[in-house]
């Protein structure tokens, strides 16, 4: 009776009331259970089923099994749905049922689990009662073997500091080494027990021995080297034995022996080169190097292997002869500053470069680590640009033909542009620094002799001006000369110093810079031949007419020399449109031409040259090297 008051409440709930999904439900719905039939749709419409189902007064005749097809679905649906209904009226039921049933499987769990730990609890006190008295028995055996252990290092401690004080009476430093070696160690075992007064005396006994061993063996060596050093060689061996023990006792030890005997072994060099001596002066250089080379070669082979290959005593001796050369040579140096001239400066530092290469070949530098601590790391220097690697007709590639150009005066140092720094470098020659500016001056007057020259020569050709072919364009030959010299003067320059030198050879670069752009560029432009001016200036600016011209040479693709003229002659008639002859002759133009070229290929190479000095010059000098003013006086 339930039931059908059921189905009946349901059938007047769906008879009066139409039930509308939101879209989101709409979408759920579509996706769980997708379907073609219209009915099915959110949008269906009645009247257009109905207008599909029948589209003609003819297809009427079928309405009763259409309204007989559509009533078994919906009572088929009507069905289906009050069965759902059904089957959910017991769900809450069942629900709680199970719920509790959960909550007693819970409980029981929780009561299994409590005493598994119970049981557990008591199977660990079982197992700690049963191993009490083997852990006892372990650590009872463990602190008797450290107890057996540090007697033996105490026996082996005393034993040996008792053989030291023996052996030290008999200077058998072979045995002292292995033996001094093994204690130390064993000491180091009882650095925590030094508050025993037993153990603390004897490593103050040890201590004293250290050091009596130390001034032993420096007596012993003193003793050797009293006269012209040892002769015996039962005495060599006993102080290559005793160099063994300095490598073990406190390092200051070593210390002073190396400082001492290095200091020995230049005692006749200093009495040889001392300022008074006619040796000491920078034209007789290289036989302080001579003398050096000499004496390392006696010293290896009549007492080399006295020291050990760590200990690095012939390039210590070679450091220690180069600080000491340095700081001689600034001292003669600052006195006889008026005759050093710069043939003698850059022979003297050929001589010592040549000398800082030899010693980075033949040493590794491993005992300059604290000397070379402010240093810079080794670096490769490359470039691309023409100053290092020039490409086509770049006169910085014609080295045979341009050092023709270069004065006869200069010394020439043997440059490469892949500069390595080693250890050595600058050891000695950084001294030379603060004398520099002879170099600077020297090249200022070669330029200026120069630049002499190539207002001779371009006198002496006259109205036609030689021409030079770089890269395509006529250009005069003296501004590659120019820059080929430039480029000599600097790698020269970096290889002696890239500080403040460099910035005086920039300064004297732009110098001459402007002077060419004046003496060799602007003063050789042709005059008017139509006019009285007196200034030899063009119509139009030069900027402006470096343009002109640069378009039409690049218009020009086959037109040769006479075909550049004629239209370049076109170009330079328009400054005055009454006239009917040309403002200048082909001679002229010609000039014009030539002069515009070389100035523009002497704005793109200054700036080549900037970047060049830039890279060259210390990283925080960089910023003060600027040649934008000449740039701009190449190119107005």
């Amino acid at each position: 009776m339930a039931a059908q008051e059921v189905d009946d409440f349901l059938d007047d709930e769906l008879v009066n009331q139409y039930i509308v999904f939101p879209p989101e439900v709409i979408a759920a719905i579509d996706q769980v259970f997708p379907s073609q039939d219209p009915l099915d749709r959110a949008d269906f419409n009645p009247v257009d089923y109905i207008n599909n189902l029948f589209p003609t007064e003819q297809s009427l005749s079928n309405i009763e099994e259409v309204i007989s097809d559509f009533q078994g679905k919906i009572h088929h649906l009507d069905s289906e749905i009050k069965s759902c209904i059904r089957s959910q009226s017991g769900v809450s039921a069942d629900g709680a049922a199970a719920l509790e049933e959960a909550q007693i499987a819970i409980c029981q769990l929780f009561a299994r689990i409590k005493d598994i730990r119970a049981k557990a609890e008591k199977s660990e006190h079982t197992v700690r009662e049963i191993t009490r008295d083997i852990k006892q028995l372990d650590i009872a055996k463990r602190n008797l073997t450290s107890a057996i252990t540090t007697l033996n290092h105490l026996h082996f401690l005393v034993f040996g500091v008792d053989q030291l004080e023996v052996l030290c009476q008999k200077r058998q430093y072979s045995e002292i080494a292995s033996l001094l070696q093994g204690v130390s160690r064993v000491m180091e075992h009882f650095t925590p027990y030094l508050d025993i007064p037993q153990v603390k005396q004897l490593a103050d006994q040890l201590d004293q021995i250290e050091k009596r061993l130390g001034d032993q063996i420096s007596n012993d060596f003193k003793e050797a080297f009293s006269g012209s050093g040892p002769k015996q060689p039962s005495t060599l061996t006993q102080l290559s034995e005793a160099c063994s023990v300095l490598n073990v006792i406190e390092p200051r030890f070593k210390r002073e022996i190396i400082r001492w005997f290095v200091g020995l072994q230049l005692v006749e060099y200093s009495h040889l080169f001392q300022e008074s001596e006619e040796n000491a002066w920078l034209d007789r250089v290289d036989r302080r190097y001579a003398w050096v080379k000499r004496h390392l070669l006696s010293f290896e082979e009549r007492m080399g292997r006295i020291f050990s290959q760590d200990w690095e005593m012939s390039e210590r001796i070679a450091v220690e002869f180069c600080i000491l050369t340095r700081n001689e040579l600034t001292k003669i140096m600052a006195k006889r500053v008026n005759e050093i001239d710069v043939k003698l400066l850059l022979f003297t530092l050929q001589k010592t470069t040549q000398f800082e290469e030899l010693l980075s070949r033949r040493f590794t530098g491993a005992s300059m680590e604290e000397l070379l601590s402010s240093e810079k790391s080794a670096k490769k220097i490359e470039s691309t640009n023409p100053f290092e690697e020039p490409v086509g007709k770049n006169p910085f590639e014609e080295e045979d033909e341009t050092e023709k150009s270069v004065p006869t005066n200069q010394v020439q140092l043997t440059i490469t542009e892949s500069l390595t720094v080693s250890p050595f470098h600058g050891l000695i020659s950084r001294c030379f620094e603060n004398h520099l500016n002879i170099f600077v001056d020297s090249q200022d007057k070669n330029l200026a002799e120069l630049m002499d020259r190539f207002v001779a020569d371009l006198k002496i050709q006259g109205p036609s001006l030689a021409q030079a072919e770089i890269e395509g364009c006529c250009v005069l030959p003296s501004c590659a000369d120019l820059f080929v010299f430039y480029k000599k003067c600097l790698l020269q320059c970096a290889q002696l110093s890239t500080g403040q030198p460099m910035l005086s050879l920039t300064s004297v670069f732009k110098k001459y810079l402007r002077e060419y752009a004046s003496r060799l560029l602007q003063s050789n432009l042709p005059r008017s031949n139509n006019t009285s001016s007196i200034t030899p200036v063009l119509p139009m600016s030069m900027s402006s007419l470096t343009k002109d011209f640069t378009r039409e040479l690049r218009d020009l693709s086959s037109g040769g020399a006479a075909g550049l003229i004629q239209n370049f002659q076109s170009l330079l008639k328009e400054g005055d449109m009454s006239s009917t002859s040309p403002k200048y002759s082909k001679d002229d133009i010609a000039r014009i031409c030539t002069i515009l070229t070389t100035a523009e290929y002497c704005l793109e190479t200054t700036q080549q040259l900037e970047g060049k000095l830039k890279e060259k010059v210390q990283p925080a000098l960089a910023d003060k090297v600027d040649l934008g003013s000449e740039q701009d006086l190449f190119g107005r």
